[in-house]
């Protein structure tokens, strides 16, 4: 219960921190883009290209993550590209107001980078959770026996005359011990008369 409250109130966090910075973070790239000579659509859509790069880049990570192979280059260097770019741009839109004023306006693309890479972790962590608890454990190999150990030899059951002549010296009458074992009073007389 706890670990659920915890991975739900972490990824609403992330959730509220990824999309405050990636507004500022897309305000700062389209009025990087416009300053730079592009208008109207493209420069609306230039700045979408950096974070869905960023998107798909994680979510192939995400999922050689899951298979449990390795990740892909491309990915990583998509990664990379995007995170540099989303950097960049906001770096380039405040360094007219100085090195503060640069750090200021950079400040929402590293948290937007961090806050979907830590997402990505919360899904990769619960995921492993989850097929960890759904397997209760490792799968049940038997040990083979030791080359110099004997093999275990296990007592045999009793059979049904020894079941029989146990119940008739602790006492019980055919009758009880015909009730108790199921079995035909007679068979029970005829056990008992071998052995008399």
């Amino acid at each position: 219960m706890m670990d659920r409250l915890i991975r739900i109130t972490t990824a609403l966090a992330v959730v509220a921190v990824a999309l405050v910075a990636a507004i500022i973070s897309y305000q700062h790239a389209y009025e990087l883009v416009r300053s730079h000579g592009e208008s109207g659509l493209t420069a609306r859509l230039v700045p979408f290209t950096v974070d869905g790069l960023i998107w798909a880049a994680s979510m192939v990570v995400l999922d050689a993550s899951r298979r449990g192979q390795p990740v892909p280059r491309l990915a990583a260097w998509s990664l990379g590209a995007g995170i540099c770019a989303t950097v960049g741009a906001n770096l380039a839109h405040g360094i007219g107001h100085g090195p503060v004023g640069a750090l200021v306006s950079a400040w929402p693309a590293p948290a937007l980078v961090g806050s979907f890479e830590l997402l990505m972790m919360l899904i990769r962590t619960g995921q492993r959770a989850r097929a960890d608890g759904a397997g209760g454990g490792p799968p049940y190999q038997p040990v083979p026996p030791l080359a110099h150990e004997a093999p275990l030899e296990l007592p045999a059951a009793p059979t049904l005359e020894q079941t029989v002549h146990a119940r008739h010296q602790a006492g019980l009458s055919q009758r009880a011990i015909a009730r108790e074992l199921d079995i035909d009073r007679r068979k029970i007389k005829r056990i008992l008369d071998r052995a008399a």
